[in-house]
């Protein structure tokens, strides 16, 4: 950002400055995965084994560097709102939502197992990446 010209104003038609052509690319990156995020998101609302909180998380911190409308609109959602606010204010998960994470994967890793018949080492990488998960979780302040 130059002293007195914001950094979004736009450039002569003819110069080409590659410095500003990078956020703008990244911006749209950002704004791509936000959605993405987002949709992950709204689908992990409806099943057991796929996680809404932390894909809100990651889209509220895409929008954060690439639309303030979206990150102010996920920020201000009624339901997922509070708990984003939370998260960035102080690193907190509620404990309901602990419990749900606990269930959901406990249930993930039921249909892995009984439906998939996985072998010893396999059965054992997910449990244990699944536990990492859970202490992470777990670990964050309510």
């Amino acid at each position: 950002m130059i002293a007195d010209k914001p950094s979004f104003d736009p450039a002569p038609a003819d110069a080409v400055d590659p410095a500003s052509a990078t956020p703008r690319v990244m911006r749209g990156i950002y704004l791509a995965l936000g959605l993405g995020f987002v949709v992950l998101g709204f689908i992990g609302a409806f099943l057991p084994v796929l996680p809404t909180t932390p894909f809100l998380i990651l889209a509220a911190a895409c929008f954060a560097r690439s639309s303030p409308r979206l990150e102010d609109w996920l920020l201000r959602h009624p339901r997922f709102g509070p708990l984003l606010r939370e998260w960035r204010r102080r690193g907190a998960i509620p404990v309901k939502a602990k419990l749900m994470s606990l269930g959901g994967m406990a249930l993930g890793f039921a249909l892995f197992w009984f439906g998939g018949h996985p072998g010893p080492w396999l059965t054992a990488a997910v449990a244990l990446l699944m536990l990492a998960g859970l202490i992470y979780v777990f670990s964050r302040p309510s």
